[in-house]
């Protein structure tokens, strides 16, 4: 049993400007996506020019942080956002949702597509192999702010979260009573995305768009890929206090939302074979 590292959430303070961990790892999101989008684009008969990648990054960037913010009010706090319409501008309160930032690069993607006269699939299947180690730095972002933990569990690698730091975690998610110290050890969910959204979706998009595609597949494997990622890692994380879980005590918003995903990923697949179309 291990016990969660104190780890303070502003990673530089300069008086009054703060440089907090999680914003880094929104940096090194796009930063990564920057570099491996030069890389992509400099390999012979790819279509691209590394101008186009810079653009293409402003594009995403804003679905990025549009779609996530916009996504987790709607998904995860719409009844907040009836009574209040203005927490959806109220970004310094937290929350951002994966599947609403993935819609907004969706439609950030669609639009670029257009300007760079590329079909939508083209383009994601360039853009798909550049975001899950964003994904995963996000995850460790989580980590850092000790957000988004997962259940009580007995595993070696479980994690003791001290109570009077996160309080949130201890009152309104584990019902805990006041003056306890510590968690019971909890799974340390955002690790185990860090691993499976982050790097294994990475090594599996990377490897298997380095030869050429039928159209779709790359996005295919994507969608294909973090769905199930996701769906299962659900079974082992905390829902939001607020909404608790969905049905039958294990099905969470995230296990709905990723549902489709794995759907979508196997029609695309289907589609991208039949018509053989390569990248």
């Amino acid at each position: 049993m291990l016990t969660y590292p104190d780890i303070d959430p502003v990673l530089v303070a300069l008086g009054p400007l703060k440089v907090h961990w999680y914003g880094l790892m929104y940096l090194t999101a796009f930063a990564s996506a920057w570099g491996l989008g030069r890389l992509r684009a400099a390999r012979p008969n790819s279509g691209w020019k590394l101008e186009a990648v810079d653009d293409m990054l402003f594009y995403g960037a804003l679905g990025v942080v549009l779609g996530g913010r916009i996504g987790y009010v709607l998904f995860y706090d719409f009844s907040r956002f009836l009574d209040d319409p203005l927490i959806l501008i109220a970004v310094w309160k937290g929350g951002m949702s994966f599947h609403g930032g993935f819609l907004g690069v969706l439609v950030a993607m669609w639009f670029f597509a257009r300007r760079q006269k590329m079909t939508f699939f083209q383009m994601m299947d360039f853009v798909a192999p550049l975001v899950p180690i964003g994904l995963g730095a996000g995850r460790m972002g989580n980590f850092i702010n000790g957000e988004l933990w997962g259940a009580p569990s007995n595993v070696p690698w479980a994690m003791r979260v001290p109570c009077n730091e996160f309080v949130e975690l201890c009152a309104y998610k584990l019902h805990l009573p006041f003056g306890t110290e510590f968690t019971p050890p909890l799974h340390p969910n955002q690790l185990y995305e860090v691993a499976l959204e982050g790097v294994a979706l990475f090594l599996l998009l990377w490897i298997f768009s380095a030869k050429p595609r039928p159209v779709m597949a790359v996005s295919a494997l994507f969608l294909l890929g973090y769905g199930i990622f996701r769906f299962g890692v659900e079974f082992v994380r905390m829902p939001d206090a607020h909404l608790g879980y969905l049905a039958f005590n294990w099905v969470t918003m995230g296990q709905v939302l990723s549902l489709p995903m794995i759907i979508g990923g196997i029609v695309l697949f289907v589609l991208a074979y039949r018509k053989k179309e390569a990248v």
